[in-house]
């Protein structure tokens, strides 16, 4: 019962949205640009673009936040890049803030896909970083399999979605069982660009053991290590300040 219960539940155990109101204008200390997307009668993307002026701008990080509420909670993370003159755009997954309609791997996949197509026709590949935290490590991983970017980098990424559910349910068999595959170390790959990973060692949501995994099968792979990081609390470390503004240098 236990595991029809995990089967069909599995939804919101991985997703935690926070709605906002059609008409909700969002309010930051960033300049910003608020981009509402019709994609079809069933979906509006909701995306916001944190600028910085065109004359010093370095390039756009792609960013894709974790599973829980919307835009909102991830804008604290913004200065990071744009104080290295990076913009940065973010977008909401379906059902997350303003965005809606049906959400599937498969729409993720293809939401993050749209977000890469506005930012190439802005600016070149080698001058777009994709940006991965949380949940959002898969999505990005897969984006960059298949488009080019300068770098990726994963905050607190998990090998694949079902090597976390083993973690959390080993006593089922969770490959049948799971809807949301996410297969970061697949994706590994077929990236070309460097990829960067950063994680704590006290992570109790993504233990850090999957993110040495990656490091140790793929030569790629820079993996920085925050000795007692969290899972939400890498930004208040130094370590992590330090080597992500290096990362993000010329």
């Amino acid at each position: 019962m236990l595991g029809t219960a995990l089967y069909f539940l599995q939804d919101k155990f991985i997703f935690h949205p926070k709605k906002l109101p059609a008409d909700y204008q969002y309010h930051f200390d960033i300049p910003f640009r608020q981009i509402d997307l019709p994609v079809n009668r069933e979906k509006n993307l909701s995306i916001v673009q944190f600028t910085v002026p065109d004359s010093i701008r370095r390039g756009i990080v792609l960013y894709f936040h974790g599973n829980r509420e919307n835009i909102n909670r991830y804008a604290k993370y913004v200065k990071n890049f744009t104080d290295q003159q990076y913009e940065v755009w973010m977008l909401d997954y379906p059902g997350y803030g303003k965005s809606t309609g049906p959400r599937t791997e498969k729409i993720l996949y293809e939401d993050a896909m749209l977000l890469y197509k506005m930012a190439i026709g802005k600016t070149a590949a080698d001058s777009i970083i994709i940006y991965g935290k949380s949940l959002g490590t898969g999505i990005a991983s897969q984006l960059a399999s298949v488009r080019d970017c300068k770098k990726l980098i994963l905050e607190t990424p998990y090998y694949s979605m079902t090597a976390l559910a083993r973690h959390y349910f080993f006593i089922y068999p969770v490959v049948p069982m799971s809807k949301y595959k996410f297969p970061t170390n697949e994706y590994f790959n077929y990236i070309k660009s460097p990829i960067y990973i950063f994680h704590g060692t006290k992570d109790r949501v993504i233990p850090y053991r999957q993110a040495r995994r990656l490091a140790a099968q793929f030569s790629s792979v820079t993996l920085y290590t925050i000795p007692k990081g969290g899972h939400n609390n890498l930004n208040s470390f130094p370590l992590f300040k330090k080597e992500l503004t290096f990362l993000l240098q010329p």
